[in-house]
């Protein structure tokens, strides 16, 4: 083992306690979490948006190669162009793509092809995947992509819930016209738009339910 390649881990141990205090703290805060469909359009500072992508940016990678990347859309025209084209996209998904199962899974939702929230949330965060890297004009290979990713967005919309925000995890099949308002290049494919703001002033949520802790873990 070299060395040179590591620091000390700078960790305080605190009381079992201490532990268990924590975890519940945190519970509670994450369970109020709540997927919002209709935003306020006032305005938010936009250094919390800065710390929000700081804390995404911390989650564990693939040989630490980091494969994301964070398009901060606050501009009303280009969110406009992309709510135009999702929407394009939605209503060949609701009439064409979409199985009769799900349609009828969604149903308790009441979402449609009409997506608002892409211009009233006064910023989009487009998170893509970096399929590849490019050093030295050479492409150069990732490590367990999906995964890495799939946590930082977990992190991020963590982080956006503690901070005090709402956000929805929006993923309309196919994302290919992001490519084109954006300009995003080819070793980056967008992976969710997640719009972030205040929720509207009371507005009503689906009232769901999740699964049972017996249901979903196994002590072994």
């Amino acid at each position: 083992m070299v060395m040179d390649n590591f620091i000390k881990y700078k960790f305080k141990k605190i009381p079992e306690s201490k532990l268990i205090e924590n975890s519940y703290t945190y519970f509670e805060k994450m369970k109020t979490r709540r997927t919002v469909r209709e935003f306020s359009r006032q305005q938010i500072p936009e250094e919390v948006i800065v710390n929000i992508l700081k804390t995404a940016a911390t989650s564990p990678s693939g040989a630490n190669k980091q494969p994301w990347f964070f398009y901060v859309i606050k501009d009303r025209e280009l969110k406009r162009k992309i709510r135009t084209a999702a929407e394009r996209v939605e209503t060949e998904n609701y009439k064409y793509r979409f199985p009769d199962q799900m349609k009828e899974d969604l149903k308790i939702l009441e979402t449609d092809a009409t997506k608002p929230f892409l211009e009233d949330a006064p910023y989009l965060i487009v998170v893509c995947k970096e399929l590849y890297r490019i050093e030295n004009d050479m492409k150069k290979k990732n490590y367990y992509v999906n995964e890495s990713v799939g946590i930082a967005i977990g992190l991020l919309i963590s982080a956006i819930h503690f901070t005090g925000l709402a956000t929805v995890p929006y993923t309309p099949n196919p994302m290919s016209f992001l490519k084109n308002i954006l300009k995003i290049p080819d070793n980056l494919s967008p992976v969710v738009i997640l719009p972030v703001g205040y929720p509207k002033d009371e507005i009503m949520v689906p009232h769901l339910s999740k699964k049972i802790l017996s249901q979903i873990h196994k002590i072994l």
